[in-house]
Formats: structure tokens, sequence, C-alpha cells
């Protein structure tokens, strides 16, 4: 990242970054189910459900959740031809969460447990995940000196509610929606430069994932990778070739605490704390990290 060419904009991908959706999902999961079996209704549970869900790992079942989530992604980074969209309108997150809960419970024998709008309200908990202990501290400093900038694949209603609940400053919410095509599609990353009057090399992404830093810096954007735990789905090998070939700007593992013991985004602020000349505009940082 140069000192002389700092960005200007952090645009922040938001599932496993800024937010921690397995410990929320697998929880939600857990107590629901837990609800179902003993509420008055559970009488009527077909046996076979009833021994699934209280004998299936809620963790694993959510991962397999999350991983539908990345297929259906990637399966449509590819824009709608215009003779297509009339046909069919573009599918968002919240959608595709509804839709694979219900399969993969049709898939684990457990379909019945919730009722209709049961399922509705369990689709809708990736609206309401917790943060990172460091997100919100870290974003409440960096929106001094940077602009910030969602740019996830979740959808704006789901981003909005997000953002709120798990109290995370940012002002700008850039959704995949919005360019009719799902990361890793260029015309997201893209897309999110010109809606923000900038030039793709005035933009960082900070993500958990390297394949979406990978699409990004390959659409001229600077990176930052912010490593979480469990959330990486390049080999390991993959990941140590990434580090030698130095196409990531500022690498952020789960050890690195030099400037703060929350590490994180912590640590992305102060490495930008460190350096004055990554400030926009050559400002000066104080105590609290706001510009002077």
């Amino acid at each position: 990242m140069s000192t002389i060419n700092p960005p200007k904009a952090l645009l922040f991908d938001v599932f496993g970054t800024l937010v921690d959706w397995r410990h929320t999902v697998s929880q939600t999961l857990h107590q629901q189910a837990a609800y179902a079996l003993n509420s008055p209704k559970s009488a009527s549970l077909p046996p076979a459900v009833r021994l699934f869900a209280s004998t299936i790992s809620w963790p694993d079942f959510a991962q397999e959740w999350r991983d539908t989530y990345k297929i259906f992604t990637k399966a449509n980074s590819t824009p709608l031809s215009p003779s297509a969209q009339g046909k069919n309108a573009f599918k968002t997150v919240d959608q595709h969460h509804h839709d694979s809960l219900v399969r993969l419970l049709a898939d684990h024998n457990l379909t019945g447990l919730w009722d209709a709008d049961e399922l509705y309200s369990i689709s809708r908990i990736w609206h309401y995940l917790e943060p990172w202990s460091d997100s919100s501290l870290a974003l409440h400093d960096l929106g001094r000196a940077f602009v910030l900038c969602t740019l996830s694949n979740g959808n704006v209603s789901l981003l909005r509610d997000l953002t709120a609940h798990a109290e995370l400053p940012i002002p700008n919410l850039l959704s995949s929606e919005h360019f009719g095509a799902y990361k890793p599609s260029p015309l997201v990353y893209n897309g999110a430069a010109e809606h923000l009057g900038l030039r793709a090399e005035q933009c960082a992404l900070v993500a958990a994932h390297l394949s979406d830093l990978k699409a990004a810096r390959d659409c001229g954007f600077q990176t930052i990778y912010l490593e979480r735990v469990d959330e990486e789905d390049w080999s390991a090998e993959e990941v140590a070739q990434a580090r030698r070939e130095g196409w990531v700007d500022m690498w952020i593992g789960l050890d690195d605490h030099r400037t703060h013991e929350l590490g994180g985004l912590c640590e992305v602020r102060g490495r930008f704390q460190m350096n004055a000349g990554y400030v926009p505009g050559g400002g000066k940082w104080e105590s609290g990290f706001g510009l002077r």
C-alpha cells in the first residue's frame, strides 16, 4: 500500500470480515430447535424429526447453510442478459437464505420442525449477526479519515439491518444488488468505485477472504487482508503463496497485535496511524485516531 497514493475509501466485505456469522447462526438454530422440541405442538412432530433435531450438529448445519451461499453467489457472478432480465429477476441473498434453509432441512429429514412463519424468521437471522469485538471501535475512528462503504453480496435491506444491529458506523451501503451480479464479478468492484466517484486505485477492499481480494486487485483496488478464525477458503499452501507473492497490500494475521490488543480491524487502524502518509490529504492523526 503506497504512502504516495494512499486509498481514499475503505470498502468492507461484511460476512465473516466485520461480523461473526458462525456463532450467531449456530446459536439461533440450536435455540430455535430446542424451543420447537419443547413447545406444546412438538407432540405432533414425527418421531424421526424429533430424533434428528435432537442429535444434529447445528454448527455443522450452519456451515452447510453458509456453503450454499458461496455456491449461489459464485454461480450468479455473471449478470443476467437483457433478454433474461424480464424473465428472471435478480435473486437476493435473503431469498437464497430462505430457499436453501428449506432444502437443507429436507436433506436432513427435518421438514416440519418449524412452520412457514418460523422458517421465514430464522432465515433472516443473517440480518442480526453479532460483530467481531474490534469492528465497531475501529470503524468509528477509521471513519474520521476515510470514506467507509460496505461492498457485500448481502442485499441492501439486510445490510441496513445488520449495520444498525451490530453498531457498525458505515454510512455508505453498497451491495451486489446494486450491480445485478455477485462478487467476484468485476461489475461489483468497478461499479462501487464509480458510485463513490473514485478511481479503482483510490479504493481499498478490506476482507477476510483472499478470493474476494484477488478479484478486487484484478480491478485495480488496493487490498487489506483481515484474517478471521475459520473464514479463509483457500488452502494453507495457497495462503502462503499469496503472502509470498505480495499482492496483498496490508496483511493482518490472527496474532497481529502490534498496535492494539484487540488486533483485527483495530490493527488496521493502528497501522494507518503509524504512517501519516496513509491519511488522505496528508492530514495528521490525533490521539483518538481522528484527523487534525
